[in-house]
């Protein structure tokens, strides 16, 4: 099955980075055209900022998102400003970002534009549930994998993962980076019935218990040592809202309780930690689990860095392709 027959059965989809200059904006700009000849009327939306001509941080030119007419999209009142293209506003959100209220606007002749969406995971399901009443067929959300992303690419449909030459200068630390990250995405599921509630929650470290969720009252991972006492006060089992990090890994190890706990975070997103670490947490049998798993549908790949470091397209494909069991692509050479 190809990229375009895996995303034309999703009606949400979002499409991620590894890392900057991985071509995740050129990748969409290629699904964009090819749904626009498909006849599908698209929004798009960003977690974090996107479509910028020049990358803030190293200073090299970006491809620009540009969309067609017709095209519905949301960004906040300081990009709508900096568009260029012609559209009407739909809709002007309550709820406001660092960069003002959130515009709903559909394109009324093609052009260029910044995405600033919604930064959290509660606001881009806002955006995705309103998307209907606008006639549209598939929401499109562009984000990146980052601690910055406070949003995740688990509550669309579908996920497309964009990697590159911009993770590293060799083969063989790309295919590896990449490795280690669909590990993550083959986390195993925690089933419970409250798997939506723990969902909504933002900030704290609860325990899963038989008779349902219990707060512990520990307000962050970071204090976890100077909580200990009541880490495992109801069980062995953990649920982390927020990041999980190397720090938290090792710590927990080193209790005597972690033979057989289960520490449950959101999803891969969530997971900050070495592989070492987490080798090293499995093997004092400790498990870790996702509430919920990416549906992940292709991979597109970039084989030029900003650095100038170059491998041929062929050959990233192919090594790229024996970790992934979907469409590995080079949407630009094909």
């Amino acid at each position: 099955m190809s990229l375009l027959d895996n995303i034309l059965q999703c009606k949400t989809l979002s499409i991620t980075g590894m890392a900057k200059n991985t071509g995740k904006t050129v990748a969409l700009n290629y699904l964009l055209e090819q749904l626009r000849l498909h006849g599908k009327r698209v929004a798009v939306t960003s977690i974090g900022i996107d479509g910028e001509k020049t990358d803030q941080v190293t200073q090299t030119e970006k491809p620009e998102i540009e969309l067609c007419e017709g095209t519905v999209f949301v960004t906040s009142e300081y990009h709508y400003r900096q568009r260029l293209l012609l559209s009407e506003i739909i809709d002007l959100s309550d709820d406001r970002t660092s960069l003002g209220r959130l515009v709903t606007a559909r394109v009324l002749q093609a052009g260029k534009v910044i995405l600033s969406g919604p930064a959290t995971t509660g606001g881009v399901r806002k955006v995705l549930n309103q998307m209907e009443r606008y006639g549209v067929d598939m929401t499109i959300v562009d984000g990146a994998l980052s601690r910055k992303s406070h949003a995740s690419p688990t509550i669309t449909d579908g996920l497309i993962l964009s990697t590159g030459a911009a993770i590293a200068p060799d083969l063989n630390t790309i295919v590896k980076k990449t490795s280690e990250l669909h590990d993550l995405m083959k986390l195993p599921e925690y089933v419970t019935p409250q798997t939506d509630e723990l969902l909504q929650v933002e900030n704290g470290i609860f325990a899963l218990t038989d008779e349902g969720v219990v707060p512990l009252n520990i307000p962050s991972s970071l204090l976890s040592e100077k909580y200990k006492t009541e880490l495992f006060s109801h069980g062995n089992k953990l649920f982390i809202s927020g990041i999980l990090t190397d720090m938290m890994l090792n710590f927990l190890r080193m209790q005597p309780e972690v033979k057989n706990s289960i520490v449950v975070v959101k999803d891969f997103t969530k997971v900050f930690v070495t592989p070492m670490n987490l080798r090293l947490f499995t093997s004092k049998g400790g498990q870790l689990r996702v509430l919920k798993r990416p549906n992940l549908l292709a991979v597109t790949v970039n084989p030029v860095a900003p650095s100038g470091f170059t491998i041929p397209s062929q050959v990233l494909v192919d090594a790229v392709q024996k970790v992934f069991d979907v469409p590995v692509v080079d949407v630009v050479n094909g």
